[in-house]
């Protein structure tokens, strides 16, 4: 690219203003709050006992659930089988957002630790994926999984050098791993 045509391409680009720095900041921090609120008024509702975390990263809130003992136990109810609760909740929060502050929201849920913990199991089918699309050609369908976790997935196998889609709908949405 000559120096004239990177001239012309800074010229093109909007200017970020500070304002608007400070604006999406403040934005994902009133998010944060609107949703431990929201979460805090749910534990009380079904008595549940636990702390909740908020940590912003990449411009995306991440909201964590925790407890120990005996609290851990009952938290794990708002995790559901394969997590569909879990999923849930993160919806109603994402709806709770949107009510108060007319923005959609991409909030993470996770409680105790578990999509921490499934990242991981993830990140360990992706590999056994991409391992079998080398080993014997073709392509390799994997379960229905959510969103959150076929990015995941997509994430992992593209750092493998291969190819991901999603094919399917609804609850049957699910990837298909092949060769780039």
């Amino acid at each position: 690219m000559s120096n004239v045509e990177q001239h012309d391409t800074v010229e093109s680009a909007a200017p970020v203003e500070e304002s608007e720095v400070f604006d999406a900041a403040s934005s994902v921090e009133e998010e944060g709050d609107i949703a431990a609120d929201y979460l805090e008024e749910l534990l009380d509702i079904a008595d549940l006992d636990g702390d909740i975390d908020i940590e912003v990263r990449g411009g995306r809130t991440y909201i964590s659930i925790v407890g120990e003992g005996e609290d851990e136990a009952s938290l794990r109810r708002l995790i559901g089988a394969k997590g569909e609760v879990l999923d849930a909740l993160q919806e109603l929060t994402r709806l709770a957002v949107l009510t108060a502050t007319g923005n959609r929201s991409r909030l993470v849920l996770d409680i105790i630790g578990y999509r921490h913990g499934r990242a991981g199991e993830l990140k360990n089918i992706a590999g056994e994926a991409v391992a079998k699309v080398k080993e014997n050609g073709g392509e390799v369908a994997l379960e229905p999984m959510s969103a959150y976790e076929r990015k995941l997935v997509h994430d992992c196998v593209a750092e493998l050098g291969m190819h991901s889609e999603s094919e399917g709908e609804g609850p049957l949405r699910h990837i298909v791993v092949s060769h780039a």
